[in-house]
């Protein structure tokens, strides 16, 4: 930002008082005729920085031999050389190349100056454009000084500051001694050095990363609120000036900047800016830890702490959805839940423990209702379909983070539940067939992997259950998509030793033919099973069938 070279040259003159002139180049001062003072605050922040002292020569010849004699050793000006020969008319090349020479430049307001004028139209043209907004900006700043203000008052200045950026943007800028020595640790250090002597300076700060960020820091040492001045600001400009403030050791700056921070709105592509620049700035000793307290609960904590308070509050996050009132709100905030434990999935921020934990209060009460339902007692039936959907929920989260093994386990060993499944009316046991589907998809899509065992236990307790409640799903369920729990049933299918294939598959298919729409189609994962069986090599014979999917009834009602 302000990190180039400054320096200063003074010269005594016998008709006009003597003015020193910094240039910002290094950290050397001289203490002849001439000083050249060197300013860098980034230099001055750092603890490794020196200040020397040398002593400079003036030319002894005057300037207009030197450049007389410069042009006659490059052959310009030999007496011996021919003349150039004149040429009738100029080519098109040289009226191209002399065009530029012909417009007249016009001096920008407030004195500033751009040295990048003279480079080619096609890569300056939109330098030109930044640095003329640029201008723009600088000009109502500097135009907007309110009445009493000293700040870039000619009449009172005993300091003339110019700022240049790295692309040759320059502007000189009139300043007081007694407000940056009083405001700022790197000005103090810097101007209070020498003879202290109280000629009038000239002052550079080169390689400026921001011109006009520098001048906003420079206005608020005039002023006397500055919390006032920084909420006309946005959160990008704020974070601008304390950097320079922090560079520039200009404390009142710093301050003031961190309490903006700390009490304005940010964006969301704020915080990351916000958190890096007080980090690289290591302000925590003077109120940067208020300002991280906003995106941390604790920045000293350490992390086995942050991890225990993240899962405490997920998990009340987790039970105030499943016990929550209001229908449409919980499934937004399910939705909202989900997205955000989906982004945070690799942070370990929720043990499997804790989920399962509320996996299993959901399982206990769905089992509670449903053989109470089973048992012609309908009272709160509603709460089958109100578990199952938590458990549906709660499953696809354990999808996502790849520890749903233990729940299909669980799920599949439900044989009172399953025994229980056609004694309850399907408007209110469909649900329960959709947490079956789930698995399915899930086992077919490779998201759950589980010994062929259990997966043949899955098919044995709850595939009848599906096939009964899958006219409902298909008709109730809003947004279901068919096509996905087939496909997912069908791969499950294919999972299993070819005799268990066909087995389910014979039972599927006389099914099918008695149910049609009201029955999954799982006609791919049956031609499939075809090709196995009956165009397998060597002639192989079929195992013996050792597995039997009972066909019950289908009952829709």
């Amino acid at each position: 930002m302000a990190a180039g070279a400054a320096a200063a040259t003074t010269t005594a003159a016998a008709a006009k008082p003597k003015r020193r002139r910094f240039r910002e180049f290094g950290a050397t001062t001289t203490t002849t005729n001439d000083y050249l003072l060197s300013l860098s605050p980034m230099a001055a922040s750092s603890p490794t920085s020196t200040t020397t002292l040398y002593e400079s020569h003036p030319s002894s010849y005057p300037s207009s031999f030197t450049k007389f004699n410069s042009a006659l050793t490059a052959g310009l000006l030999n007496p011996m050389s021919p003349p150039p020969q004149a040429r009738s008319s100029p080519t098109l090349f040289e009226m191209m190349a002399s065009e530029p020479d012909c417009i007249p430049r016009s001096v920008p307001p407030n004195g500033v100056v751009s040295s990048s004028t003279a480079k080619s139209p096609g890569s300056a043209s939109l330098v030109v454009d930044k640095q003329g907004l640029m201008q723009q900006r600088i000009a109502e700043i500097l135009g907007n000084r309110s009445p009493g203000n000293q700040f870039n008052d000619p009449g009172s200045s005993d300091i003339k500051l110019t700022l240049s950026s790295r692309d040759g943007f320059s502007i000189e800028l009139n300043v007081h001694r007694q407000i940056l020595v009083g405001h700022s640790r790197f000005f103090s250090g810097k101007l209070n050095r020498g003879n202290g002597s109280s000629l009038p300076l000239a002052v550079e700060i080169a390689d400026c990363e921001d011109v006009e960020v520098y001048i906003e820091t420079l206005r608020l040492m005039y002023c006397k609120d500055l919390r006032r001045k920084l909420m006309r600001e946005d959160v990008s400009k704020v974070l601008g000036i304390l950097k320079v403030s922090a560079a520039i050791g200009f404390d009142a700056g710093v301050l003031s900047c961190l309490e903006y921070l700390e009490a304005a709105p940010w964006a969301e592509d704020e915080e990351e800016k916000v958190a890096a620049l007080l980090s690289e700035l290591c302000l925590e000793g003077i109120g940067a830890s208020e300002v991280l307290r906003r995106v941390s609960l604790d920045v000293t904590a350490p992390p086995e702490e942050h991890s225990n308070e993240n899962e405490e509050v997920l998990l009340k996050l987790l039970h105030v959805v499943l016990e929550g009132k209001d229908e449409k709100a919980r499934r937004e905030m399910k939705g909202l839940v989900s997205k955000m434990l989906r982004e945070n999935a690799n942070q370990n921020d929720l043990r499997k423990e804790s989920l399962y934990s509320a996996c299993d209060d959901c399982l206990q009460q769905l089992r509670h209702h449903f053989l109470r339902a089973a048992a012609s007692d309908l009272q709160d039936v509603g709460q089958i379909a109100r578990q199952s959907d938590n458990l549906h929920w709660i499953l696809d989260i354990l999808i996502d983070r790849h520890i749903a093994d233990d729940f299909l386990k669980t799920w599949a060993s439900q044989l009172e539940m399953s025994k229980a499944h056609s004694k309850v009316p399907p408007v209110h046991r469909f649900e329960v067939s959709r947490v079956t589907a789930r698995l399915f998809v899930g086992i077919g899509k490779g998201q759950i992997l589980a010994s062929k065992e259990v997966r043949l236990s899955l098919f044995q307790t709850w595939l009848v259950p599906l096939y009964d409640d899958f006219g409902w799903m298909r008709r109730a369920s809003k947004g279901l998509d068919r096509h996905l729990i087939e496909d997912g049933l069908s791969n499950t299918i294919l999972t299993l030793p070819l005799s268990w294939q066909q087995d389910i598959l014979l039972a599927w298919f006389d099914r099918f033919l008695n149910s049609g729409e009201d029955c999954p189609n799982i006609q791919r994962g049956f031609e499939v099973w075809w090709r196995r069986a009956f165009w397998r090599r060597n002639g192989q014979q079929l195992e013996p069938s050792r597995v039997r999917v009972a066909n019950a009834s289908s009952d829709n009602s």
